[in-house]
């Protein structure tokens, strides 16, 4: 699932930057306006700490060492009122020891000083698409955000939903990856009892199994080394509301042992305390993997299984329901124009019916990754068949096993026209510069670096293993051609401008199997 930050600016609160070194304020405050992210600014913890009793921010972003209450002392009052709030810390070198700690106390993440403006500010973006995944009591059920389907398999999926409306029954929803599991976890929960309670997420895929107990359950104060505040854990967090968990198939044997006591009985202990919590919460489990083959594999609890396969919800494939495919286009080529702040593209019958065609193994994930690629890459408003990425026709044409490759950098990476992203989300071609040499030069990275990402997302979305290997072999190709082309295809001289030795780019040129080299 991904979090339109861009489409959501103008509902967010704002960014809170708590530093009383004003330099440092000055600088976060003009990289996140750029960003069209609104920020508040404190000189100092108590300023901030007062502040909480009227508003509170999105994320807060804070320095360690201050006059008077330090960031510690701000993160352990933010964690006890607000627990979902990331917290962003700010620290010396010098202090990376409380650093650690304050992670582990509950921080989100901490910036080292010197810290590179723009990693702060992808840091930032990150604790932002955290905090607005986390749908609290005050956002309410409507930002849920729509199941698209007209295909009977998903029409099955409708009407399970529907039965499951008045019940707190537990359901794990099974699936490939890619098929919208969490967004159906959030429909449960929007059309149940407890809609207008919170719902909690969580991927124990994604979190160090050293955390994960202290994530769910929450710790008490000196529990272990750094645990400087006492936290709470998704379960007290979704207390009346509702606890997704994505991914359980893999969360450890000995938790596992954990989360069949609360669905048992409902109670459970925080890491280091001595006093039952008690838990009213629903909980929804996830899973691509077939958890009947890890039972009989031992790396899954028979007894947990039976508690989490109350109610089963599996969801289909793209394959299965190819006919929700343009319905799925046109939403999300809608949906990806609007945050980029262009006029959507149209696929052509020609264009839209041959994507109904693909095996699609990353489903409604690949198929989203799919059409911003399309917004960003694709010439012209309407889209043919030549326009999409060459691995599709590929795809197609080595049939449902083939080996997805990615395509070699076109013309439309290097032409002028070509438009490149800048940081306020609206398209502009990219600055032409002349060289020392009177060639055109592009002067910002920032269009093919954007490319870059899109193209490697595309990739990882649909489960490709190799893609440093097969991006770098594309890069290495590129800058030699594009350099061989330069020189006449001189390789010594082709190597100087690369500024790499000639055994290198001879080696290279083997390697890639590229032709019209020669000796100068």
């Amino acid at each position: 699932m991904t979090i339109d930050i861009a489409g959501s600016t103008e509902y967010m609160k704002p960014i809170w930057i708590v530093d009383d070194d004003e330099s440092i304020r000055w600088v976060l405050e003009k990289a996140l306006a750029r960003e069209n992210l609104a920020t508040r600014s404190f000189a100092n913890a108590r300023d901030a700490i007062a502040a909480l009793d009227r508003e509170t921010p999105q994320v807060l972003v804070s320095d360690i060492r201050m006059p008077g209450d330090s960031g510690l002392d701000l993160l352990a009052v933010v964690k006890e009122r607000l627990p979902a709030l990331p917290v962003i810390i700010i620290t010396a070198f010098s202090d990376l020891d409380s650093a650690v700690a304050a992670f582990q106390g509950g921080a989100f993440e901490y910036l080292a000083k010197p810290f590179d403006i723009d990693k702060a500010v992808e840091l930032i973006r990150r604790a932002l698409e955290e905090s607005l995944r986390e749908t609290s009591v005050e956002s309410g059920p409507a930002d849920t955000p729509e199941i698209l389907g007209q295909a009977p398999a998903m029409q099955e999926v409708f009407r399970a939903i529907g039965r499951l409306s008045q019940s707190n029954v537990t359901v794990l929803i099974t699936g490939e990856s890619g098929t919208g599991k969490e967004l159906v976890a959030r429909a449960l929960h929007k059309h149940s009892p407890r809609a207008s309670q919170p719902f909690v997420a969580i991927n124990t895929a994604a979190i160090p199994k050293d955390l994960l107990e202290s994530e769910l359950f929450g710790h008490e104060r000196g529990a272990f080394t750094g645990a400087q505040t006492t936290r709470r854990g998704r379960f007290e967090q979704a207390e009346n509301g509702t606890l997704f968990m994505d991914e359980i198939g893999d969360m450890p044997f000995d938790l596992q042992t954990r989360l069949l006591r609360v669905l048992s009985d409902g109670h459970f202990y925080r890491v280091g305390g001595h006093q039952p919590m008690k838990a009213n919460v629903r909980v929804i489990t996830a899973t691509h993997q077939n958890l009947e083959q890890r039972v009989r594999d031992g790396l899954f609890r028979e007894d947990l299984y039976h508690r989490l396969n109350v109610i089963r919800l599996r969801l289909p494939s793209l394959r299965e329901r190819r006919e929700d495919i343009p319905i799925l286009v046109r939403h999300f080529l809608v949906q990806s124009a609007k945050q980029l702040g262009v006029e959507a593209k149209r696929m052509s019958d020609a264009a839209l019916q041959f994507l109904c065609s693909l095996e699609l193994p990353g489903n409604v994930r690949q198929l989203e990754n799919l059409c911003n690629w399309i917004t960003v890459m694709a010439p012209g408003q309407t889209v043919e068949i030549k326009d999409l990425p060459v691995e599709l026709s590929q795809e197609q044409g080595g049939g449902a096993h083939a080996p997805s490759v990615p395509p070699a950098p076109t013309a439309a990476w290097h032409a002028q026209e070509h438009p490149a992203m800048t940081h306020h989300g609206t398209v502009h071609p990219m600055p032409v510069q002349e060289g020392a040499n009177g060639a055109a030069v592009h002067g910002s990275p920032e269009g093919w670096l954007h490319l870059l990402e899109m193209q490697a997302a595309g990739m990882l979305a649909s489960g490709q293993q190799d893609v440093m290997d097969v991006l770098g072999r594309q890069f290495e190709s590129t800058l030699i051609r594009t350099a061989l082309r330069h020189t006449h295809g001189r390789k010594n001289d082709a190597a100087v401008r690369l500024g790499i030795g000639r055994n290198t780019i001879t080696r290279k040129i083997a390697e890639l199997g590229i032709d019209g080299a020669k000796d100068d």
